[in-house]
């Protein structure tokens, strides 16, 4: 009897200054890492449903800089920012991460990307310069945005992987 594979985010504190996040989509890493280095796709996932997401920058090079913008229903902006350090499709993207309103306390965000049979095991290190810092960043409600961001990605995910099986089938007429 095949065991049903579980999709949760698990967030755990490996140290008084980390967060460790995993989660497992059901698509191959090829395109889950495309999905999070296409600024065309960024706003159909990150952050919570009720907040748009604007990509104002996003160059996905070690040295490029990256910000989005949430906005709120009442029209509150809420930036994030950061600078990638280094990348390596589709295996590994180490980048920092600042909430602009609380402007530097910077982390350091290393996510890695492993498939097995054909899924992918998202892992994301976050090191924060103090444990105030990683505490304050637990207490900020991430982990329910986090949970939020990571189902619509995976919606995304099963959209994009239709999308690319219909396309191959009809290109294969």
């Amino acid at each position: 009897m095949a065991m049903a594979r579980s999709t949760a985010t698990k967030i755990t504190l490996p140290s008084d200054r980390e967060i460790l996040i995993t989660r497992e989509f059901d698509a191959p890493r090829d395109l889950v890492f495309k999905a999070m280095t296409d600024p065309d796709l960024i706003p159909r996932w990150w952050g919570p449903r009720a907040y748009p997401t604007v990509v104002d920058k996003m160059d996905v090079r070690p040295g490029g800089a990256w910000r989005f913008v949430n906005r709120t229903p009442d029209g509150t902006e809420h930036g994030f920012r950061g600078e990638y350090r280094e990348v390596v499709p589709p295996e590994r993207i180490v980048q920092t991460f600042e909430y602009e309103p609380m402007a530097g306390h910077i982390s350091v965000e290393t996510a890695t990307f492993a498939e097995r049979d054909g899924r992918t095991v998202l892992t994301v290190r976050s090191v924060f310069s103090s444990k105030e810092d990683r505490d304050g960043m637990i207490q900020s409600g991430m982990e329910k945005g986090l949970v939020e961001t990571h189902d619509r990605f995976a919606e995304l995910l099963v959209e994009l992987r239709a999308a690319a099986h219909s396309s191959a089938g009809t290109s294969a007429r």
